[in-house]
């Protein structure tokens, strides 16, 4: 996408992701049924994974907010699904893994920086524990067996990533992956790296919020949709309708 509105976006093939360009009204409504077609497929193309809790968690304390980054392929949708989720007060789509020069949209696209389009999740942990967070990111948020890249995005940028700020981050997330690949909940094993957070930071405006406040959008309708849907169908305790973010965030008292 372009740094600018989302009115004037161009075709990025190379990212998989088809931006947005002005469409005539007769162009989009003879679009209808295709798009319906589509949505069809895309819930039945990529079921989510019904898979354990972590058998090593962090019990639900009375401490402060707590904050753990994730990378699952394109941030619109793995925000969508944590901004849905019961317990989390606040999901930020940005860049982990390069450096803060290198941390704009269009340099991250090159594959050359280091970075990941990442979730920065900030949860209460009264509410939600760090190991129930995890099982979402891997039920529903993302695939973790493909290799730098989901679905149709390509690219060491949207590669399965845990960006672990301290021991124990590190410590429950390694042996869930474990775990996992122990009872062969997938059929492939698990590539999700585990690597230290050295910095997160923000993505562009127009990047924030995207799949809510562009629900007909035909990347969000084939991709990023389902995975809300999953979210609601296997942790019904955990999802919310109305979801929290950033632009409430920063508008405190609204």
């Amino acid at each position: 996408m372009m740094a600018g509105t989302a009115d004037t976006m161009t075709a990025d093939v190379k990212r998989g992701r088809q931006h947005f360009v002005p469409v005539p009204i007769l162009g989009a409504l003879m679009l209808v049924p295709f798009f319906a077609l589509m949505i069809g497929r895309s819930l039945a193309a990529e079921p989510a994974v019904e898979i354990p809790p972590p058998a090593l968690d962090l019990p639900t304390s009375g401490a402060g907010p707590q904050s753990v980054v994730l990378a699952g392929g394109c941030f619109w949708g793995v925000q969508a699904v944590f901004q849905h989720t019961k317990g989390v007060t606040q999901a930020v789509s940005g860049y982990a893994g390069g450096s803060k020069e290198t941390a704009h949209y269009e340099m991250v696209g090159t594959g050359r920086t280091g970075h990941a389009e990442s979730e920065q999740i900030t949860f209460d942990p009264k509410e939600i524990t760090l190991g129930k967070i995890l099982q979402i990111y891997f039920s529903v948020a993302h695939n973790p067996t493909e290799l730098n890249y989901q679905g149709p995005d390509h690219g060491t940028q949207y590669r399965s990533a845990i960006f672990y700020a301290n021991d124990d981050q590190k410590r429950i997330a390694s042996a869930y992956i474990a775990q996992l690949d122990k009872a062969h909940v997938f059929g492939e094993p698990i590539v999700t790296k585990l690597e230290p957070l050295t910095g997160f930071y923000p993505a562009e405006d127009y990047h924030q919020d995207f799949a809510i406040l562009h629900p007909a959008y035909p990347y969000i309708v084939f991709n990023d949709a389902p995975k809300v849907e999953n979210l609601k169908r296997l942790f019904p305790d955990y999802y919310r309708d109305t979801p929290v973010t950033v632009m409430a965030a920063a508008k405190p008292g609204q």
